[in-house]
């Protein structure tokens, strides 16, 4: 049962996140201070080093939130794709991931959050460490939604569903961040790299 002590921290730590990813988007990460995120917020620093041990966790948190949101979207859309037949034998690959796409959940915020959270992972090693196993979380959550994907389809992978995972997020982050950088809005991001990640995965199924 949860406490109204911990109800309380739990919005604390969300607004918190909220306010961080308001000064981000104004200021970028360098820019966005333990203070600058707590007057936003309207809480003392107290409050914040009582929910995060540095800025450093803060953003690496907001992006596992945001890296986690995307995933949410994309599981929700292959459900309501499973209950519609979408999924049944003799599905178009292509047809679906494009489907499949129209919910990432991408936005320039997200976007430019998880490009300045990976230079600062590259600048710091511990950092790093930390995006990277937050990364493999993201990857085993892409790898469940491949193999139910495969268990309920007629669909078939020639590699690991955890291989096949990385390579699509590669590819995914990779068409985003081009999107972004062409000045490509929200919509057209949800979009970006579908037709890309439609040919990944015909390489990626057994025939």
């Amino acid at each position: 049962m949860t406490t109204p002590a911990t109800r309380s921290r739990e919005n604390t730590r969300a607004r918190l996140l909220d306010a961080a990813a308001q000064v981000f988007a104004e200021v970028g990460l360098d820019g966005a201070s333990v203070e600058a995120v707590c007057d936003r917020a309207g809480f003392t620093r107290g409050a914040f080093y009582s929910n995060f041990e540095s800025k450093d966790e803060l953003f690496l948190m907001l992006a596992g939130s945001v890296a986690e949101q995307r995933v949410s979207a994309v599981r929700a859309r292959v459900e309501e794709i499973a209950e519609d037949g979408g999924l049944s034998e003799g599905c178009d690959p292509v047809e679906l991931v494009q489907q499949i796409m129209d919910a990432g959940g991408d936005d320039r915020l997200g976007v430019m959050l998880m490009s300045e959270i990976r230079i600062r992972a590259l600048r710091d090693a511990q950092f790093g460490a930390a995006y990277l196993v937050q990364e493999r979380e993201m990857v085993s959550s892409i790898a469940v939604i491949i193999t139910d994907i495969v268990s309920v389809s007629s669909l078939e992978l020639k590699i690991p569903a955890d291989e096949a995972a990385r390579m699509l997020m590669i590819i995914w982050e990779g068409m985003t961040v081009r999107g972004a950088m062409a000045g490509q809005d929200s919509d057209q991001l949800r979009h970006s790299g579908s037709e890309e990640l439609g040919r990944l995965v015909q390489l990626l199924l057994a025939e």
